[in-house]
């Protein structure tokens, strides 16, 4: 296994207040503001769409590794969510592709602490899916196989596996 402590991540867009902030959050996160924490990642993340990918690793980290409670971050990571699952953003593969990646490891998790935005979300989703005009053909695949993956409990049935993963295999 890797040592984790030592991944670097990329905060130099940061103050150097924030990137102290950010470095002891991901060391000892009950030595810090969690909140304090999640609303500085969010708002990157909001205004920068290519730190979104990074936010997601710093908060995994900061859950995983530290074996904190998620319960902080629940909401501001919600906040990134939704705004992966706009329409401007659905139109963007990699940001499609970012927030099913994200539902896929945290997914479950979310919906145990806050299932009524579980439910917002995939609303949205589905509404995406079905209505939002000009998704890529791999857009679309990804979007229905989250919403099937949700749907089956948060596994891939064998079926689901075959139909989405079938060209990897044959």
């Amino acid at each position: 296994m890797g040592e984790t402590g030592k991944e670097e991540y990329k905060i130099q867009s940061f103050d150097a207040e924030t990137q102290q902030l950010l470095k002891t959050a991901l060391k000892d996160p009950s030595s810090v503001d969690l909140e304090k924490v999640a609303n500085i990642i969010v708002d990157q993340s909001l205004k920068d769409c290519v730190f979104s990918k990074e936010a997601g690793r710093i908060c995994y980290t900061i859950i995983q590794v530290n074996n904190m409670p998620m319960m902080a971050l629940v909401n501001p990571v919600y906040d990134c969510l939704f705004r992966l699952a706009q329409p401007d953003s659905l139109l963007k593969e990699e940001e499609v592709d970012c927030l099913v990646l994200q539902l896929h490891r945290i997914g479950e998790q979310l919906e145990k602490m806050n299932s009524q935005r579980m439910d917002e979300l995939f609303f949205l989703l589905r509404d995406g899916f079905l209505l939002q005009e000009g998704l890529s053909s791999l857009s679309q695949l990804l979007l229905l196989e989250i919403i099937e993956f949700r749907a089956a409990d948060w596994k891939m049935t064998e079926a689901a596996q075959k139909y989405y993963y079938s060209e990897l295999t044959d």
